[in-house]
């Protein structure tokens, strides 16, 4: 039948599940959701992607509880998962946790969000019982294994959600590492939110004659969002900025930087020019990055400064306002982070603080979405007279390029508190992952006067180039596949 008609009484599933659906106040099912929810019912493997904000995490956390309560575990296990749901960042990971208590509150099935950052002790108490559905980022989730906290040998549905992220966040490896651990027989769903190449390898790899699931054109933006780019100096964007949160009466604003030093500076501004706003990003302790988000959200706190880390997993209903203070270096992220807004049916807007350096990253995000960006002058808007000297800024990436050896790859450590590819076994520090701080740096340890000197260790860029990298999977023979 076609999207329009399909209701989520169509679409038969369990009555404890249309309970909690009621309860949360929806009748209709998003296009995502109509046609991807029967196919994971029907017990198939699936690729799907959509934009961003368009349903996804419910399109397979009800048909998993569906399936998980239907046919309940034949000899249930403590620490053994029947779902295995792998995310790349801790805020994503909370977020589809929480979906799964929303939609499963009537239901007798346990879940359990893992994620690094945060003491490791209390999942480890947790895995002692029976869990049903388990969340994790991928290096977390493997120091549980290397500890023997967990069994993967009882999962019977494997969950990719945002795996270009995880491709981009270098996390193959860690993926390679828990496939292996996992029965063969097994319901495999990817999904994500933009289709690359590397996408199409993995899913030839990983998935047995999928469905296919696209609801808008790859790289989209939503056309409820109104987008607009501000052409100005970057000395001057703080105060553009102040201006038109206080010009405008903005009560929520998501505002994206390039770096964690450029959050904290620019939330110190706005804070001097009396609006209230906080930072988050992986420098931030788990604790205060819950906090602001929880602020952020509940409206006493109206901006939040964000590195990249915020560009998935943020669903914030109705969110109105998204500021790119500087522009991501790769195009697609711009896609993500103006995803925040115009969710669900709402409008939203999408402002752009653009300086003459970026004018080619702009170009590159004009030509990815297919679309020219309106420039608008603010003519209310009056520079100040005296502006202090600004400290030379950090190069910019060359154009084109992605951040594997300066951002990504410690985005992907602080964001989910996992290992980045490539890093030194943990025998090089006996210490327990969970009590390391790492702001505070161990100290030299004494050398006996007989010992050699230690070989110098390579920087993490140096060693992930000299790792011979392999391809992401070997594809199926095309018979396998059913072609």
């Amino acid at each position: 039948m076609p999207n329009n008609t399909v209701t989520f009484a169509s679409l038969n599933l369990a009555e404890p599940l249309m309970r909690a659906i009621v309860d949360a106040g929806y009748t209709q099912p998003t296009p995502v959701q109509a046609q991807a929810i029967p196919l994971v019912l029907a017990g198939g493997d699936l690729l799907a992607g959509a934009q961003t904000g368009t349903g996804k995490t419910a399109g397979f956390t009800l048909p998993i509880l569906h399936l998980l309560s239907s046919k309940p575990a034949a000899t249930p296990r403590a620490g053994a998962p029947r779902c295995l749901i792998l995310t790349p960042t801790r805020e994503l990971a909370a977020q589809v946790e929480e979906s799964v208590q929303t939609y499963g509150k009537y239901l007798p099935l346990k879940s359990l969000v893992m994620f690094g950052g945060v003491n490791i002790n209390p999942q480890i108490k947790a895995l002692r019982s029976q869990v049903d559905i388990l969340v994790a980022t991928p290096g977390r989730l493997l120091d549980h294994v290397g500890q023997k906290t967990l069994d993967l040998s009882a999962v019977e549905i494997l969950v990719l959600d945002e795996a270009d992220r995880m491709l981009d966040m270098g996390f193959i490896r860690d993926i390679r590492k828990i496939l292996a651990l996992l029965p063969k027989q097994r319901q495999n769903l990817l999904f994500s939110a933009t289709f690359s190449e590397e996408i199409k390898t993995l899913s030839d790899g990983l998935l047995h004659n999928p469905g296919f699931v696209e609801v808008a054109r790859r790289n989209t933006t939503s056309e409820l969002v109104t987008q607009s780019v501000h052409m100005v100096a970057q000395k001057l964007k703080s105060h553009l900025l102040s201006h038109l949160i206080k010009h405008n009466d903005w009560k929520q604003v998501l505002v994206f930087t390039r770096t964690k030093h450029g959050a904290n500076r620019l939330a110190e501004k706005l804070n001097a020019d009396g609006i209230a706003a906080a930072a988050i990003h992986g420098n931030k302790s788990q604790s205060a990055r819950t906090k602001a988000l929880a602020q952020f959200k509940d409206g006493t706190m109206p901006v939040l400064v964000a590195t990249d880390i915020a560009a998935r997993g943020l669903d914030i209903d109705m969110l109105p306002h998204v500021v790119n203070f500087e522009l991501p270096n790769v195009p697609e992220d711009y896609v993500h982070r103006i995803g925040r807004t115009g969710r669900a049916g709402s409008s939203g807007a999408a402002i752009s603080l653009v300086d003459s350096e970026e004018l080619q990253h702009l170009k590159d995000i004009e030509r990815l979405i297919k679309t020219q960006i309106p420039r608008v002058t603010i003519d209310s808007f009056v520079p100040p007279a005296h502006i202090p000297a600004e400290a030379p800024r950090a190069p910019r990436p060359q154009h084109g390029q992605k951040r594997h050896s300066n951002t990504t790859a410690h985005r992907g450590q602080a964001t989910t508190g996992n290992r980045t590819p490539g890093q030194a076994p943990r025998a090089a520090n006996p210490k327990p992952r969970n009590q390391q701080r790492a702001d505070v740096a161990a100290p030299p340890r004494p050398r006996a006067p007989q010992e050699a000197p230690q070989k110098p260790l390579l920087s993490e860029a140096a060693r992930h180039q000299a790792m011979p990298q392999p391809a992401l999977f070997s594809p199926r023979p095309a018979a396998r596949r059913g072609k």
